[in-house]
């Protein structure tokens, strides 16, 4: 049976109807074609499919997209504004945060979250803040040096961890 959601993700409204066990991961990247949150577990277990709902960073291959219905949802697509990378993706570039890239959009919205919540992060909350998002490449100094960086590039441009779509951007599909 299909039920009809409104999910507004990255500032653009959409309206589809979908089936009750949809997950939330697959509505992103097969109905909507965003294809940055990643499928890794279908168990909560890597991380790389974080995106940020209503300013909290949730792992959406747990969520039916029927949970989502009227929901606001940042996935990495809508990190950059004005064709500009948020500090957060700069951060990962600058500080070699990424290797094979699979863990990265997950690891950038969990980062997201955590300087929203603390703009100054230590070094060990950094690294709690990501607990729960794998990485298989490395050994997460370049990922913590990666948040260090967008931590000092949020402060220094005095901009919000989470964006927000301007307003010339919102539209509905």
């Amino acid at each position: 049976m299909a039920h009809a959601i409104a999910v507004t993700v990255n500032g653009t409204t959409h309206r589809h109807e979908v089936e009750a066990r949809l997950l939330l991961v697959y509505y992103l990247r097969e109905v909507l074609a965003l294809t940055g949150t990643h499928i890794g577990c279908d168990t909560t277990s890597c991380g790389a499919c974080t995106i940020i709902m209503n300013g909290q960073a949730v792992k959406s291959c747990t969520l039916l997209a029927v949970q989502a219905d009227g929901a606001q949802i940042l996935t990495v697509e809508g990190l950059a504004q004005n064709g500009t990378l948020h500090p957060i993706q700069e951060g990962f570039w600058e500080e070699h945060g990424l290797q094979c890239g699979f863990c990265t959009p997950g690891m950038m919205l969990a980062a997201v979250q955590l300087l929203a919540r603390n703009p100054n992060p230590t070094d060990e909350e950094i690294r709690h803040g990501l607990d729960g998002n794998l990485c298989r490449c490395t050994g997460y100094q370049h990922i913590v040096n990666s948040v260090k960086y967008a931590a000092r590039k949020l402060a220094e441009q005095r901009l919000p961890a989470i964006p927000t779509p301007h307003a010339a951007e919102a539209k509905t599909r």
